[in-house]
C-alpha cells in the first residue's frame, strides 16, 4: 500500500517508493517451500525405495535360478572281499524237437514237467499219405525185381546161343544191356523204398537225449509239419537237459585276471535260503564284450535232483578274494554322459565336480565304484541330466548340516 502525506495546508499527497510485504504473504511463501522439500523427500524415497525391491527381486530370481540337490556319500567296501556277481542260470543242453514227416498228431506221452530218458517215445503221428507212398514204392519195386529176373534169364539164354551162333552178337548185347537197365530200375526202388520208410519212422517222435520237458505245443489231431522252414511250423516239444547246468556270469573287465579254469563257484538263491550248490569254472569266452566291458564266464553246477531250474537268477559266490579301496554308489547317483560314468560330487564352494568313475561289480540297487571317488565326497543323489562342471548349486537343508543322506547308500554292501 503506498503511503500519504500531509503538507502545512492540510492537503495529502501519495508517496512513491517500495511497499514492504505483510504477514499473511510471508507465511505462504514458507508453505509453498516447505510441500516442495516434503514432496521432494518423498519423490527421493520411493526411488530408492523402488531400487531397492528391485535389487532384493534380482537377488530373490538368482537365488531361485540355483537348483537344490540332496547329497550322500559313498559306502566304503572292506579291503578283502569275496567276489559276488550275478549269475543267470541255463540248461546243460535245449534242443527245440520238430517232426521230420507230415501228417496228424495221433497220441503224445509226455507233457510238460516230465522227465525223459534218451530215445524215450514222446509221440506218434498219423502219416496216411506217407504209407501210401510206401506201399506203392514197395510194388514198384516187386515189379523191377521180376523185370529184372526176366532179363536176367532173357540175357543167360542169348549168351547160350550166341555159342551156337543162333542169334547175332548185337543182340546179345542188347540182352545184357536191358539186364544191366533192370538191375538199376530195382537199385533205384530200393533207395525209394527205404526212403520212405525212413519217413515213416518218423512217424515216432524219440528224445534225443535224457532230460525235462518243458514246452508242449500239440495236441491231438492238429496238422504237422516236417522241419522248422516255415513260418506256420513250430516245434512239437522243447527238451532241456537240466544236470549239470550251466551258469552265466558276466565278470567286469577290473576283475578278469582273477577268473581261471577250475575255481570254485557257489551259488545262491533267494527262494532256497539256507541253501549252496556249487560247482567250477569251465570256461570263458576269453574276449571282452566291448559293448559291456565285461568277460563272459561259465560255471557248471551238478543239479541231480533239479532243484536248480533253467532260467533263474543266482549269486555266484567266486573263489578269489578282492583286494583294494572301493566304495559303493546306488544307481540313482550316477549320470551317463558320452565321456562315461560319472558322479556329480559338491565341492566346499558348493560348485558341481563331474568325476569319471569306473563302475566295478552290479549288485542290483547299487554298484561299486573302483575308481574316481573317495568315501568322503558328497554325491548329489538323483541329479538332473541339466548339471554342468562347475554349476553353482544348493544343497538340501537336511544336508546342508553335513549328515548324508543314508537313504540312498544303504543295502550298498555287497
Amino acid at each position: 500500500m503506498s503511503e500519504i502525506s500531509v503538507d502545512s495546508q492540510g492537503a495529502s499527497h501519495p508517496m512513491d517508493g517500495p511497499v514492504s510485504p505483510s504477514g499473511g504473504g510471508g507465511k505462504l511463501l514458507r508453505w509453498f517451500a516447505v510441500l516442495f522439500l516434503v514432496f521432494l523427500v518423498l519423490g527421493v524415497y520411493a526411488v530408492l525405495q523402488r531400487r531397492t525391491e528391485h535389487r532384493v527381486l534380482a537377488e530373490q530370481t538368482e537365488q531361485m535360478a540355483v537348483p537344490f540337490v540332496s547329497v550322500i556319500r559313498a559306502t566304503p567296501i572292506e579291503g578283502d572281499s569275496e567276489m559276488v556277481l550275478p549269475g543267470n542260470l541255463k540248461a546243460f543242453m535245449e534242443s527245440p524237437i520238430y517232426a521230420r514227416t507230415n501228417g496228424y498228431l495221433k497220441k503224445w506221452y509226455k507233457d510238460i514237467g516230465s522227465r525223459v530218458k534218451d530215445a524215450e517215445l514222446l509221440a506218434e503221428i498219423d502219416t496216411p499219405e506217407v504209407d501210401s507212398q510206401l506201399a506203392q514204392a514197395r510194388a514198384e519195386l516187386t515189379t523191377a525185381q521180376a523185370n529184372l529176373t526176366l532179363s536176367g534169364i532173357t540175357a543167360a539164354r542169348y549168351q547160350d546161343l550166341l555159342k551156337t551162333d543162333s542169334v547175332s552178337k548185337q543182340d546179345a548185347d542188347n540182352a545184357n544191356g536191358d539186364l544191366a537197365a533192370k538191375r538199376a530200375m530195382v537199385q533205384s526202388a530200393e533207395a525209394n523204398v527205404k526212403r520212405l520208410e525212413d519217413m515213416e519212422s518218423f512217424k515216432h517222435v524219440y528224445a534225443p537225449f535224457s532230460g525235462v520237458i518243458t514246452q508242449r505245443n500239440v495236441d491231438v489231431g492238429n496238422l504237422i509239419n516236417a522241419g522248422n522252414g516255415g513260418a506256420a511250423t513250430k516245434e512239437m516239444f522243447d527238451l532241456s537237459k537240466i544236470d549239470p547246468m550251466r551258469v552265466f556270469v558276466s565278470v567286469p573287465q577290473s576283475y578278469g585276471p582273477s577268473i581261471r579254469e577250475g575255481i570254485r563257484a557257489c551259488l545262491s538263491l533267494s527262494e532256497i535260503p539256507g541253501r549252496t550248490f556249487c560247482g567250477r569254472v569251465v570256461r570263458t569266452a576269453n574276449a571282452i564284450d566291448p559293448g559291456t566291458r565285461t568277460l563272459l564266464t561259465e560255471v557248471d553246477v551238478p543239479n541231480p535232483s533239479g532243484v536248480l531250474l533253467p532260467g533263474a537268477y543266482a549269486q555266484v559266490h567266486f573263489d578269489a578274494k578282492l583286494s583294494g579301496k572301493r566304495v559303493t554308489l546306488p544307481i540313482n547317483a550316477l549320470l551317463f554322459r558320452p565321456e562315461g560314468t560319472m558322479a556329480a560330487v559338491v565341492g566346499p564352494d558348493r560348485r558341481l565336480n563331474l568325476k569319471k568313475i569306473t563302475i566295478g561289480r552290479d549288485f542290483g540297487t547299487t554298484v561299486e565304484v573302483l575308481q574316481g571317488l573317495d568315501p568322503e565326497d558328497p554325491v548329489v543323489v538323483n541329479p538332473p541330466d541339466s548339471l554342468e562342471q562347475g554349476e553353482q548349486i544348493n544343497v538340501t537343508p537336511e544336508n546342508a548340516a553335513g549328515s548324508p543322506n543314508a537313504q540312498g547308500a544303504q543295502g550298498s554292501k555287497p
